[in-house]
């Protein structure tokens, strides 16, 4: 049982990292006039330069020499790779080209994907309650469909690009920085080239932009990766169920900047289609937080219960050595 100071600081940390990834669409803008696909690459190659750091910092090597021997887990990190390039490169040019509030939608309804992923490519079973949040969420997209007149694609990428990076790292099983580390060494030399590409055209901002200019690019890597170290405290310190609540804060953020910061329009229908993913959301935490209660309860009169993930114990292990500090990681509980 976790002190009341160390679930005050996990609360802390959760609400820095779901803060950090809520308030984020502040910062894409300021990287003009380089494009999304400039940003991206500097993404890549400073959120590198970053998690190495970190990784020197607690001394934790010995993951990536047993994965260059594992090429299934290493081909899995490239598809996630891929996927997640996918998903930040849309992100930053949705951003920057003012569809903050769709942005915010993809977030709101990763969830409800997620759970037909799990059905679909898993053979997962659903309770009553979770088919309806599934089916309310897909008459939600219809509505949005019809008051768009086009499907809501960039929602859709970020959703289905999530859900795609969620299982295949549930695949992998490797922590959050180690992890990130990985599949950024696998974008390293691409982005890197892009970047030499768009030098040797005279095109990178990055060049030509000032000081301050080329400062903001290099920060692309703390702002990827400081939210990831803030929500690898917070696992350890806080229960999952409160963390599954804390993720909303994010696109409700993204929501409210997007109305209120960038002045997005939002005629009846988008209302509409949000109203209707709200409720999915609503019903899937309700059913969440009742089952984690029944769990509770069986525990405490000793019946069985079903016993963590291991990719639930990955995050909790990665989060422990980073709130630890740079401690010999060669005891039984670290991962290699």
């Amino acid at each position: 049982m976790k002190s009341r100071g160390e679930r005050h600081i996990g609360l802390l940390n959760g609400f820095a990292a779901y803060g950090m990834w809520g308030l984020v669409p502040l910062f894409w803008p300021l990287l003009k006039p380089a494009g999304a696909a400039e940003i991206l690459a500097h993404r890549m190659v400073w959120s590198l330069v970053f998690v190495a750091v970190a990784l020197v910092f607690v001394r934790r090597w010995a993951w990536a020499g047993e994965l260059l021997r594992q090429p299934r887990r290493l081909a899995l990190i490239t598809v996630a790779a891929a996927v997640i390039t996918v998903n930040w490169g849309v992100y930053i040019w949705a951003v920057n080209a003012g569809h903050v509030v769709e942005a915010s939608l993809g977030y709101f309804i990763n969830p409800l994907v997620t759970i037909a992923m799990g059905v679909l490519l898993l053979k997962e079973r659903l309770r009553p309650v979770q088919w309806a949040a599934v089916g309310i969420g897909a008459a939600a997209v219809l509505v949005l469909t019809v008051g768009y007149g086009q499907p809501p694609w960039i929602s859709l990428t970020l959703a289905f690009s999530f859900a795609t990076y969620g299982l295949v790292k549930k695949k992998v099983n490797l922590g959050g920085v180690e992890s990130l580390a990985a599949e950024t060494a696998i974008q390293f030399l691409p982005a890197l080239g892009y970047l030499l590409w768009l030098g040797s055209n005279g095109d990178l901002s990055f060049a030509s932009e000032g000081p301050g200019h080329a400062a903001l690019l290099a920060s692309t890597g703390i702002v990827t990766a400081l939210p990831l170290v803030c929500f690898g405290a917070a696992a350890i310190r806080v229960p999952l169920s409160t963390l599954g609540l804390l993720q909303y804060l994010a696109p409700v953020f993204q929501f409210l900047l997007g109305i209120f910061y960038f002045g997005e329009a939002m005629p009846p229908e988008r209302w509409a289609g949000f109203a209707l993913v709200w409720l999915a959301l609503t019903l899937l935490t309700w059913d969440a937080l009742r089952t984690a209660r029944t769990l509770r309860r069986e525990k405490e009169i000793g019946r069985p219960t079903i016993t963590m993930p291991t990719d639930t114990l990955s995050a909790v292990r990665e989060a422990e050595s980073l709130a630890s500090g740079p401690e010999p990681l060669d005891s039984p509980a670290a991962r290699p």
